[in-house]
């Protein structure tokens, strides 16, 4: 990774103590919104319930041919 130069120049000293006066402070920020579910999640239930359908469309069209030959 590339080193970033900058504008102003680190001085530490070379006696006597080093102290820090930066005080921390809340800084308020938008709330991040989540999704109840994942986009991973929401294709699988996707996937799933067109299985469902297409099982239940395979089951009517089985009894319907079941019915049919009874009739006959």
């Amino acid at each position: 990774m590339p080193e970033v130069k900058s504008m102003f120049r680190e001085v530490l000293p070379k006696q006597g103590q080093l102290s820090m006066e930066d005080v921390p402070i809340m800084v308020l920020c938008k709330p991040k919104l989540l999704p109840l579910k994942s986009v991973t999640l929401e294709k699988l239930e996707k996937m799933q319930q067109e299985a469902q359908e297409i099982i239940k469309q395979q089951e009517l069209a089985l009894k319907d041919q079941q019915q049919s030959e009874k009739a006959e």
